[in-house]
């Protein structure tokens, strides 16, 4: 296996897993860390010191700045991009010991032109919807919405909204808050993640 670059894009890592694809028009800078298996779409950019896991979705014109982490099976929705900096002055240059870090845990997923401003953490399984600015840490399997980003429910590992007793309608997983309460956390699985 290797990396996969269309002839229109253009991949300046030599930190890319097997099986990653860039695809036309996309721009991995120097120093970005990609996994195996991942897509980056058409018009993506991922700049040095953004790190990426195995099998994450970067769909088109998706912005991923220094900083930011997400981890596996992340999906980065399309025209959604992160931040790093609270302040920025185009005459004010800062080092990235001056940015603020993103992290995105295992299996989020943002949706198409969400913006997640720095410093915060989108826990494993949350669900952003289209649109959403995240201004602030979103917990384990909640899904927000809205400007700014408000919880509006819980998701399941399979995407699917849970019911109001924390079970996922489609997959028959259960659920219950974490005793960290930083979210939910699976108490019986079916068929998760089928």
């Amino acid at each position: 296996m290797s990396v996969f670059v269309h002839p229109k894009g253009l991949c300046e890592s030599d930190q890319v897993g097997d099986g990653t694809r860039v695809w036309a028009f996309a721009h991995v800078l120097p120093g970005a860390r990609i996994g195996e298996d991942c897509n980056i779409c058409d018009g993506a950019f991922v700049e040095d010191g953004a790190v990426l896991g195995d099998r994450v979705t970067v769909k088109n014109g998706t912005l991923v700045f220094s900083g930011v982490v997400c981890e596996d099976e992340v999906f980065l929705g399309p025209n959604m991009l992160f931040t790093n900096d609270l302040r920025p002055r185009a005459a004010i240059r800062k080092g990235p010991e001056a940015l603020l870090p993103t992290t995105v845990r295992r299996g989020a997923t943002l949706g198409a032109g969400a913006v997640v401003v720095c410093g915060t953490e989108i826990g494993e399984y949350a669900f952003v919807a289209a649109g959403a600015v995240v201004t602030k840490d979103v917990p384990a399997h909640a899904f927000v919405a809205g400007n700014p980003a408000r919880h509006k429910g819980w998701a399941c590992v399979c995407g699917e909204k849970l019911t109001a007793e924390l079970s996922c309608p489609d997959c028959g997983a259960v659920y219950e808050e974490s005793p960290s309460r930083d979210g939910l956390r699976v108490v019986e699985k079916e068929s998760v993640g089928r």
